[in-house]
């Protein structure tokens, strides 16, 4: 075993004599067999991350446990925001399954003639909408986007991003040829376009793609003088970050978007992300004190009705959701499932990628709590929705699931629930 396992066991287990605590004690706290955690004190078991912050929780340490795990964060994408250097193109087989795949303009050119005509019909023939017909042009397109993000709730992301793609490519053509009075409409309701297209490869895990988009958006509403959207585009890096295993880079961006002049919300969600940040790494003080500041600014945004919103808009209060969760992220198992359970319930129905997440957590959190067989209810009804919406960042949450129930895998209701869960997996990864 590494060292670092062995130095984890080590302290580990000096912390736990310093609690007066027994293994069988330790372990009836942090729902882990006696032999479980005597084989992690030895070095003989590699700990995992929610050990470390059940026991940081138990032990009072303050995330000192959970420090000792190495960071397995992925190295950074490379991306080239640059508008000039590259396009994204969209391949449609005959069976009508399709893939985006990024390609500078040099190469787009040098395929041949019918690749560059193609590009000049995209970039050089759109007629522009003359200006009184502009505002018919930005309510349909925004009547789109509502459509298109209502069907990114029921439909896996892949579907959506094609569109969401073609569409901001139509609006950014349209605003480049239209007069100032109409431009800066087109660019705006383009950049939400965008950014949304961001959100939807993140879901596909597609963090390269997931990157430009954000970037291309921030441009297009810097272009519409709206600096808004550029802010919140460190508040989406810092969450691509964070799912990456980056905390430190996670923080930095949701610091850089808090401190920054943008609008109320845009701070608040950013000091939702910097909370998340200090939760992963056991810090609880930080955490609540930037959920508060997160709730207070919230709750001094005005939204603008002819814009649509940014961030998440199926959760009725998304402060309390996001505290549910930071509260298992701090080894709180219990109080984060009552609080998910609560939040959940507000839910639209209509919501099913934002009620799989949540409810996929849920059962985290009652799995953690020792609720197991609570814990497989809750998701087998959720893996209906998860299955349908096929999201790379569910599936991440459907392993630690996976690994946390394996823990009782003699238990009935953990053995009829293992072949759905196991195929969810692989449906929404190989999707």
């Amino acid at each position: 075993m590494p060292e670092e396992t062995r130095n984890f066991g080590r302290e580990l287990r000096r912390k736990r004599l310093d609690a007066g605590l027994s293994l069988e004690q330790l372990g009836q706290r942090v729902h882990y067999s006696k032999s479980q955690l005597s084989k992690v004190e030895r070095g003989l078991k590699r700990p995992t991350v929610e050990l470390a912050r059940l026991c940081d929780a138990q032990l009072k340490a303050d995330g000192a446990l959970a420090g000792l795990i190495p960071a397995h964060s992925s190295p950074p994408s490379p991306v080239s925001p640059g508008h000039d250097s590259e396009v994204w193109l969209m391949h449609v087989d005959k069976d009508g399954s399709s893939s985006i795949q990024r390609m500078t303009r040099r190469r787009v050119i040098s395929a041949g003639a019918a690749s560059a005509l193609a590009l000049q019909v995209n970039e050089g023939l759109v007629a522009p909408p003359p200006d009184e017909a502009a505002a018919t042009v930005v309510d349909a397109a925004r009547l789109i986007f509502d459509q298109l993000r209502r069907l990114g709730q029921a439909s896996g992301p892949a579907e959506v991003l094609p569109a969401l793609a073609a569409q901001a490519h139509s609006l950014e053509q349209l605003a480049a040829h239209a007069g100032p009075r109409t431009r800066r409409a087109l660019l705006l309701i383009a950049s939400r376009y965008a950014e949304y297209a961001g959100w939807m490869a993140q879901e596909c895990g597609k963090d390269a793609m997931a990157r430009w988009w954000t970037e291309r958006a921030a441009r297009l509403a810097d272009v519409g003088d709206d600096p808004d959207l550029a802010t919140y585009a460190h508040v989406r890096h810092s969450l691509i970050s964070l799912y990456r295993g980056d905390i430190a880079e996670s923080g930095q961006l949701a610091e850089q978007a808090l401190h920054s002049d943008a609008s109320a919300r845009v701070r608040g969600l950013a000091a939702q992300h910097l909370a998340q940040s200090a939760a992963v790494a056991g810090d609880y003080t930080a955490c609540m004190r930037s959920l508060d500041r997160a709730r207070e600014l919230l709750a001094r945004d005005v939204a603008d009705p002819a814009q649509p919103v940014l961030g998440t808009s199926h959760l009725p209060d998304v402060v309390s959701m996001f505290t549910g969760w930071c509260l298992y992220d701090l080894g709180r198992p219990a109080q984060a499932a009552a609080l998910l359970d609560t939040e959940t319930r507000r839910i639209p129905s209509h919501a099913f990628r934002t009620r799989g997440r949540h409810n996929v957590r849920r059962a985290l959190a009652h799995a953690s709590a020792g609720e197991v067989d609570h814990a497989c209810e809750i998701a087998s009804e959720a893996l209906t929705s998860v299955s349908l919406t096929c999201s790379a960042t569910v599936t991440a949450d459907l392993r630690r699931l996976s690994h946390t129930l394996g823990r009782h895998r003699d238990r009935p209701s953990v053995r009829a629930l293992a072949p759905d869960l196991a195929d969810a997996i692989a449906c929404t990864t190989a999707s």
